[in-house]
């Protein structure tokens, strides 16, 4: 579909999904962004839905200001993916000891690793600017830098909620790898310290959302944000490198007979902000809940842990800022969806997949999420096709 544009306060929104099916808590946030003075566009994917001051699944461009939470409290969450050489013909009946091999090598939940991970030691990870990297560290908000230990711990662990990692297999029946996380408990202390400081400062107080406060161009606190965002970013990156490198591992030594060969990494953040020129003007894009989709751009899409997902290419559709949504979207709170489903109804729609099936991830059911087809049907102007995936494992924390 093309986008159906309703109005705003100072500009219009873009929205790539009918707007009476969007929550009316959720409209009223998009109407509240629109409001905010150094708007220059906002565009709305199909996946949307309530967030916090900012919608999930909205790419807000602005002249010389930037807002926090806009980006989220997982600042650089996303994903990553590599094809395998193995096909579905490959993978055995009973895929638990697989799972249970990916669970012991990858931290989950509140997890972590017990010594920091040595990537220098990893096959195939390029641990260039690594030493430079932690040693930025110590340019960040002084009032996070006492976790640094636990910050390399962190690094190369998923985390709960909805991040996941999976084995996949295409409509080739060819095999895939992906994880969704983001920097961990690092970046949600960042965030949460700057959301707090632009709420403070004087040309905020008069928002209609105290939580759509922003930081301004050429001030001291828009420099330290932005030292401290794009260190986060980078934290992300390399944190979803990692664990994709530590699972590449588990599958070379459970594969070995067929010495498996591995793609190149398609790597997405879906939690982010970045420079960007339109219409002449350089902006500050931030995407929470989006993937930039740029002509040529790789990226994924996932639906929930039972009905799998997309690989996509960016067509560039610049009405939408060069963006894709970044999963199916949530349709019920997790509080929801706990009074709503059961274990059972999670064992029935989780059938075929190897994951757990208890009641701490009944919140994830596939039945609290969007359909993803329909979400990536409603962004046909936004992204091609390139893979369908279908998970065959999945692990949570």
């Amino acid at each position: 579909m093309s986008y159906t544009e309703v109005p705003g306060i100072r500009v219009p929104i873009r929205m790539w999904t009918d707007p009476a099916t969007v929550e009316g808590q959720a409209m009223q946030q998009l109407r509240n962004i629109s409001s905010l003075p150094w708007l220059h566009g906002l565009a709305v994917m199909p996946d949307v839905h309530l967030g916090k001051g900012a919608t999930v699944g909205s790419v807000i461009a602005m002249d010389g200001a930037v807002c926090p939470a806009a980006v989220g409290v997982d600042i650089g969450c996303g994903m990553t993916a590599v094809k395998t050489s193995l096909t579905a013909k490959d993978l055995p009946d009973d895929l638990s000891r697989l799972r249970s091999k990916i669970e012991q090598a990858i931290p989950v939940g509140r997890g972590l690793h017990t010594d920091p991970v040595d990537p220098r030691k990893l096959h195939g990870f390029a641990a260039t600017g690594w030493s430079d990297f932690w040693d930025r560290f110590d340019g960040i908000a002084s009032e996070v830098k006492w976790k640094r230990e636990r910050a390399a711990q962190q690094m190369g662990s998923l985390g709960g909620g909805n991040h996941f990692i999976e084995v996949c297999v295409d409509t080739s029946s060819s095999v895939w790898l992906m994880l969704h996380s983001g920097s961990r408990n690092i970046g949600k202390e960042l965030a949460e310290h700057h959301m707090g400081v632009a709420r403070s400062l004087p040309h905020n107080q008069g928002l209609v959302d105290r939580d759509l406060a922003v930081f301004i161009a050429d001030t001291p606190q828009m420099a330290a944000y932005r030292q401290d965002l794009f260190w986060a970013q980078e934290y992300a990156k390399n944190n979803r490198a990692i664990m994709m490198t530590l699972l590449q591992d588990v599958v070379r030594r459970e594969f070995a007979k067929a010495k498996v060969a591995f793609d190149e990494m398609i790597s997405c953040h879906h939690n982010y902000v970045a420079e960007e020129t339109y219409d002449g003007v350089e902006l500050l894009v931030t995407r929470k809940g989006a993937i930039r989709a740029g002509s040529g751009d790789y990226g994924i899409i996932p639906g929930s842990m039972g009905t799998g997902s997309y690989i996509v290419r960016g067509l560039g559709n610049e009405a939408a800022f060069n963006s894709a949504s970044h999963g199916a979207g949530r349709k019920m709170s997790r509080t929801a969806a706990k009074k709503r489903f059961t274990t059972r109804d999670l064992v029935e729609q989780t059938a075929g997949v190897e994951c757990r099936k208890d009641a701490g991830v009944v919140d994830e059911i596939p039945g609290a999420y969007k359909s993803i087809e329909k979400v990536i049907e409603q962004q046909k102007d936004l992204v091609e096709v390139v893979a369908h995936l279908k998970q065959v494992v999945c692990v949570k924390g």
